[in-house]
């Protein structure tokens, strides 16, 4: 049987089976579509990374603002340079330039009227007034610090705003106004948000009290046409309150003066750990080199400053009080016995 032949061909031909071959445009296929899910996938993740968002028929992509370079100062500076954003308008092309804010701390009638509208005369500088004047804004700490953060952020609008080109920013606050009261969460603030201070007091009390009381007596009596007028703009209206002379209590005049040191001392001791500057009236009056130290204390070009504002009283104070020998006598022997040799004059 093994022979034969029909027998051996059965055994090695008739059980051998070929597998068929794979169609190769369906291979083709398949890694077509493989490659196309991956591809999509991969651009999903890319987008998501570099913030690049579609919205139908549009191509939104986020621009980032390059930051302000940074200025040419001494490190201790830094904390005092800022670069307000203001809510209600733009800086626009200034709004790379550094801004100094600052604060006016002084007492009625001792010369910062004047004082500020010297400061206001420079083009880079704004102080906007006796802003806690109204008292509702000075009612708790939190409008206090609310008013002062619209003002350093350049949107407290008044005619002495420079807006958006400001260099320097501030206004006046009597020390009765809120900051004695506050005096530590202010000094606080100040340091916080880097604030410097500008101390303006008198060194002749007298002078100041008789300023007070001829101030009171224009507030009731308004001799100017009927109007108010704490500062004045003309030699006549000057002439016309300086005929006032007040009678002065001396029973309470030297217990009125030392309280007014007290305060001022109590005062630079609260503040001492600020940035601050201390000028009294006298001074800037006689010495004008005082305004450039000024300037120069918050960093702005030296200008000559000029104010509009002309003098109520010169001369001497014997001329503008009504019981001036009793006055005299209260004050002889004591050491306020120097501020009786004292003058108006500029």
């Amino acid at each position: 049987m093994a022979d034969d032949p029909f027998f051996f061909f059965c055994s090695k031909d008739s059980f051998l089976i070929k597998a068929p071959k794979k169609s190769p445009l369906a291979l083709r296929m398949v890694v077509l579509v493989f490659a196309m899910v991956c591809g999509v996938y991969i651009c999903s993740i890319c987008l998501k990374q570099i913030g690049i968002r579609t919205n139908p028929g549009f191509l939104s992509v986020e621009v980032i603002t390059r930051p302000c370079p940074e200025p040419n100062i001494e490190p201790w500076e830094i904390p005092y340079v800022h670069y307000p954003k203001p809510i209600t308008y733009s800086r626009v092309e200034c709004k790379c330039n550094p801004v100094r804010y600052f604060a006016i701390l002084s007492m009625q009638r001792s010369g910062s009227g004047w004082f500020e509208t010297l400061l206001n005369n420079h083009t880079n500088i704004s102080s906007n007034g006796e802003i806690f004047s109204v008292k509702v804004r000075r009612s708790n700490v939190s409008t206090i610090t609310e008013t002062l953060d619209k003002i350093y952020n350049l949107d407290w609008l008044s005619s002495a705003s420079k807006n958006e080109c400001a260099a320097a920013v501030g206004l006046k606050w009597m020390l009765n106004q809120g900051v004695m009261q506050h005096h530590e969460e202010i000094v606080e603030y100040f340091k916080t948000r880097g604030v410097s201070a500008i101390f303006l007091f008198r060194r002749n009390l007298l002078c100041r009290m008789i300023s007070i009381l001829a101030n009171s007596y224009d507030r009731e009596v308004k001799p100017l046409n009927g109007t108010h007028k704490s500062h004045v703009h003309s030699p006549r209206e000057a002439e016309i309150l300086a005929k006032y002379k007040p009678l002065i209590n001396t029973t309470l005049l030297i217990s009125n003066l030392k309280q007014v040191e007290d305060t001022t001392a109590k005062a630079l001791e609260y503040f001492k750990s600020t940035r601050h500057i201390i000028l009294y009236y006298e001074d800037v009056v006689k010495n004008h080199t005082k305004l450039l130290d000024v300037q120069d204390f918050l960093k702005v070009p030296q200008r000559e400053l000029k104010s509009r504002q002309v003098k109520i009283h010169k001369g001497s104070l014997s001329n503008y009080v009504e019981n001036w020998d009793e006055v005299q006598k209260s004050l002889k022997g004591t050491h306020y016995e120097n501020f009786l040799t004292g003058d108006y004059r500029k």
